[in-house]
């Protein structure tokens, strides 16, 4: 165990501790759910999905936060504009979690995510992501609109390293570094994702989560189980029936090693083998931790709630 010798910052998202040394706070767990491909999407450009099961799927993951300790975010992910203003009302109907607000570009997650602080959902609204490829219309937007939350995805494509995730965010020569932006745009609490690519890079991204921990106590984590549905020969079943789960819940767990504060467990379906790892994790953490002087700041930790 360890102790990050910068003082760590702890970000309260609707009611969600984020942040701290490694066995303050349990491990935030985030599940994606209307992703490209996802089973209870009917018509992803309208919006249109089959509420009873993804409303069980919520419940579900819902049911497993209360268990464990470890807090629920929902990645709520949409292809167009109409489909992600539908899924937010939708999750915010029947759950009072945060979520983050995923479309694959602007144009997709803008009006999103003006439509989540119009109607009042401005705390547990996280806007996902501001990136490398950022414009002054996005941060412009963002601070007029008064957002509180977002995601930065620590990823520069010219420094592919753990150390250029790090550059990302303090930024180029003639390139704003991502920390800027979220400043310009009024963005009070931020998250860093270190920007999963593949397999192989999960190391890589744990790597950064320590650095940007170090650098700037902010709170880190990233998404290791998406990498995990391109593993072919897992999901074929090459290792056993039940490797594609293992791995997927497993794959959180090297970045809890390194300090992570959250993780995006892939499809919320993964949830009863992504938060059960997880909260193994954080009970055998929080426990070795106070040998260094590290205590568990909350009853509602997996340490007092699994065994």
């Amino acid at each position: 165990m360890f102790r990050f010798e910068k003082e760590q910052k702890v970000f309260d998202i609707a009611g969600v501790n984020i942040g701290g040394q490694p066995g303050e706070y349990p491990t935030v767990l985030i599940g994606s759910i209307f992703y490209s491909g996802h089973k209870v999407v009917i018509d992803k450009f309208k919006g249109e999905f089959d509420r009873s099961q993804a409303e069980i799927l919520i419940n579900r993951a819902e049911e497993l936060s209360e268990k464990t300790g470890n807090p629920l975010i929902l990645d709520v992910v949409g292809d167009t504009s109409e489909a992600l203003i539908k899924y937010i009302d939708f999750v915010s109907s029947i759950t009072k979690a945060p979520f983050l607000v995923d479309g694959g570009s602007p144009t997709v997650r803008l009006p999103a995510m003006k439509h989540a602080l119009e109607v009042g959902l401005g705390e547990r609204a996280i806007y996902n992501s501001i990136d490398y490829y950022v414009t002054d219309e996005e941060i412009k937007a963002l601070r007029e609109w008064g957002a509180k939350n977002a995601v930065l995805m620590a990823f520069n494509p010219r420094k592919p390293w753990a150390e250029g995730r790090i550059d990302a965010l303090r930024g180029d020569p003639g390139r704003k570094g991502l920390l800027q932006a979220a400043e310009d745009a009024g963005i009070g609490k931020i998250l860093i994702d270190t920007a999963v690519l593949d397999m192989p890079s999960i190391g890589i991204s744990s790597r950064a989560i320590y650095l940007v921990k170090s650098e700037f106590g902010l709170p880190a984590g990233c998404g290791p189980a998406n990498a995990v549905t391109t593993w072919k020969r897992v999901k074929k079943g090459e290792f056993g029936s039940h490797a594609y789960e293992v791995c997927s819940g497993g794959s959180g767990i090297i970045t809890q090693v390194m300090g992570a504060n959250f993780v995006l467990y892939g499809p919320i379906e993964l949830s009863e083998s992504a938060f059960i790892a997880c909260a193994m994790t954080d009970a055998l953490t929080a426990y070795a931790a106070r040998r260094i002087g590290i205590n568990v700041k909350t009853k509602n930790h997996p340490l007092y709630k699994i065994f």
